[in-house]
């Protein structure tokens, strides 16, 4: 019987990979455990466990005396001599070994319960603390189970169940079961269960991952990553700095031929990413973050953090970027509100509320039009508080709007310039432009800029050290 249960907590350690040392402390505890229920909270003993010979030994020991008053811990001389094959002394100590099967099967059983408990419990803490000690790090594991509900994918890492929720995947990605799949470990919970590790692949912290792992000048600190704005699945702006000044951080992120970059494109289902160089003034890192368009004028305030961009008419759909990706990424990498202005003086592009009045619903609609906000940029230059405080409207609710109203207008200002475009035979449509500047070979524009090679899909724009 004590082979047995050796031999069944060996195999715990062989198939869960347990220290051995830890079990043997966890099992001697347990049987300890057993001894007291049997002979009470004073009994005098010692476990051995030798997990080598599948052996557990129990070592009862009592004093030896004349007269007995408590059997637990005393025993009679004449008794202890009797069973020792030995003449015994008042006052030595006798050793008893207990077998199991003395226990009776029903304490064996919840011994084995307790066991079972204190290893999950075990295991518990040991995955919370690998992956804990692992967060922004890449794990490579197996899609295992698709949950087409909740849309959740759930993948195996080392034996380890790891949660893809729907908001953690790249849009245009689909899975399926048996894919092999990288992801960045973002979030550890404990539950009253095993732990809830959360894996994503739209995170920064990803991007700069797979950055590291392809560009050994990141890894080894030579190259510094200093910001990352993304938007998954589309485009991604990156800020670096070299710390040598014999390398080139954008060259050197971009490789030769780009083949370092395009590493990195695949991974993410040809996500277009930008490399620029990181400055610590403002106006070069707006003007470098806006690649590759072409800026006429910038004034920024540092205190409030915007910045007004003029740029030439012909340049203000590439400014704006496809459904205002570009300049809504320079503002998230740079931190400055930017404003794009026409040159010459033209008024800035405008829409009525009206348009906005669905999405607004009729009573907001009204209470913003009856307070003289009768225009997209009305609300847009307002200041903040003012335009709170009078609408009495929440500050989180006010954001939502602000954001709403933003994009709704740079997507029409960009369909409006592409659509006058069309119809001029010098202009050329911003998605035209970029994708024709992504496919040249790597050279600089007038601008500065240097454009790595790209593959079909992706288009990867990047600039020279100044």
């Amino acid at each position: 019987m004590n082979h047995e249960i050796v031999e069944s907590f060996a195999q715990m350690v062989r198939e869960r990979g347990l220290d051995k040392d830890i079990l043997v402390g966890i099992v001697e505890d347990i049987f300890g455990m057993m001894v007291r229920k049997k002979y009470g909270p004073h009994a005098k003993f010692d476990v051995v466990v030798n997990m080598e010979k599948g052996d557990i030994e129990i070592y009862l020991e009592k004093e030896v005396v004349d007269e007995v008053t408590d059997p637990v811990v005393q025993i009679d001389r004449k008794e202890a001599s009797r069973k020792n094959g030995e003449e015994m002394e008042v006052g030595e100590e006798y050793v008893e070994i207990v077998p199991l099967v003395s226990f009776g099967r029903r304490l064996v059983i919840s011994a084995k319960q307790n066991l079972n408990q204190r290893i999950k419990e075990i295991e518990r803490e040991s995955v919370f603390n690998e992956y804990s000690s692992s967060m922004g790090e890449i794990v490579v594991g197996e899609i295992y189970q698709i949950r087409r509900g909740k849309g959740e994918i759930l993948v195996i890492h080392n034996k380890n169940e790891l949660i893809l929720p729907r908001n953690e995947q790249i849009y245009k990605e689909r899975y399926k079961k048996g894919d092999t799949i990288r992801a960045v470990v973002k979030e550890v919970k404990k539950v009253s269960g095993n732990p809830v590790v959360i894996i994503s692949r739209t995170d920064p912290q990803f991007l700069m991952r797979l950055f590291e792992i392809e560009i050994p000048e990141i890894y080894d600190g030579i190259i510094e990553i200093k910001r990352i704005a993304r938007e998954p699945g589309d485009r991604a702006k990156v800020a670096v700095i070299s710390h040598d000044d014999r390398i080139d951080a954008v060259g050197a992120c971009v490789g030769m031929k780009g083949v370092r970059i395009h590493a990195i494109v695949r991974e993410l289902n040809n996500e277009n990413i930008d490399v620029i160089n990181y400055s610590e003034d403002p106006v070069t890192f707006i003007t470098k973050a806006l690649a590759p368009a072409k800026l006429k004028d910038l004034q920024i305030d540092v205190e409030q953090k915007k910045a007004n961009v003029t740029v030439v008419a012909d340049q203000v759909s590439l400014a704006i970027g496809k459904n205002g990706q570009n300049v809504r990424l320079a503002s998230k990498l740079t931190g400055y509100d930017i404003q794009l202005i026409k040159e010459g003086g033209e008024e800035e592009y405008d829409m009525d509320l009206s348009e906005f009045r669905e999405e607004l619903g009729d009573v907001l609609f009204h209470k913003f039009f009856d307070d003289g906000y009768e225009t997209a940029r009305d609300i847009i230059d307002a200041p903040r508080e003012e335009v709170i405080a009078a609408i009495g409207i929440e500050p989180e609710k006010f954001d939502e709007v602000l954001a709403m109203v933003k994009e709704g207008l740079e997507e029409a200002e960009v369909e409006d310039e592409e659509l006058a475009g069309s119809k001029s035979p010098k202009a050329e449509p911003a998605e035209k432009a970029q994708e024709s500047a992504a496919s040249k070979p790597a050279s600089e524009n007038s601008n500065g800029t240097q454009e790595a090679p790209s593959e079909p899909a992706p288009s990867e724009s990047s600039e020279k050290t100044d």
